[in-house]
């Protein structure tokens, strides 16, 4: 069978896709992490989403249980830079890039303490299954039984208020 030059040419960019994703998936960034808000952080000058999980945006107002609002997303974003300056440097597992060219990563703490997970479970983000597949759904049950985070009162989910801000339907 004779293979002409334009199947050659779809399998070797086949190929090539595949080894490049391969090795984007295996390959780490690994460094002190500046927080640019409650579930995206810059290591080395890469901006790295966390994957599977949402945190409220830094304009986000949430409601306390008791009445009152707060900004729930500024006090995502303080809450994880306290976290991840307990036990540095910050090493990210990247998982592909999003359409605004961000790496979407799972991050860990140099004590092994995985940063997403801990987002979750803390209150200060909720487990986005349409990504993570539910991953964190057991890390959100906690944090909502507990009352902590935004889980202390009422809030809309972060893409939900996004698409509010930006005069959008929701699409999450």
């Amino acid at each position: 069978m004779k293979i002409s030059y334009f199947q050659s040419a779809a399998v070797a960019l086949f190929v090539a896709v595949l080894s490049c994703h391969s090795s984007l998936a295996a390959e780490a960034i690994v460094g002190r992490a500046s927080v640019v808000d409650g579930d995206t952080i810059v290591i080395r000058g890469q901006r790295i989403r966390l994957h599977g999980v949402d945190a409220p945006e830094s304009w986000q107002l949430c409601e306390e249980g008791a009445g009152g609002s707060y900004l729930c997303g500024k006090e995502a974003a303080a809450a994880l830079d306290r976290f991840l300056a307990a036990s540095r440097p910050t090493r990210c597992k990247i998982i592909e890039r999003d359409r605004y060219e961000r790496f979407v990563a799972t991050c860990f703490r140099a004590d092994g303490r995985e940063v997403n997970r801990w987002l979750v479970q803390s209150g200060n983000g909720i487990d986005w299954a349409k990504y993570s597949g539910g991953n964190y759904a057991d890390a959100q049950k906690i944090a909502r039984s507990k009352g902590i985070g935004i889980w202390r009162g009422r809030f809309s989910l972060p893409c939900e208020a996004r698409a509010e801000h930006a005069g959008r339907e929701p699409s999450c």
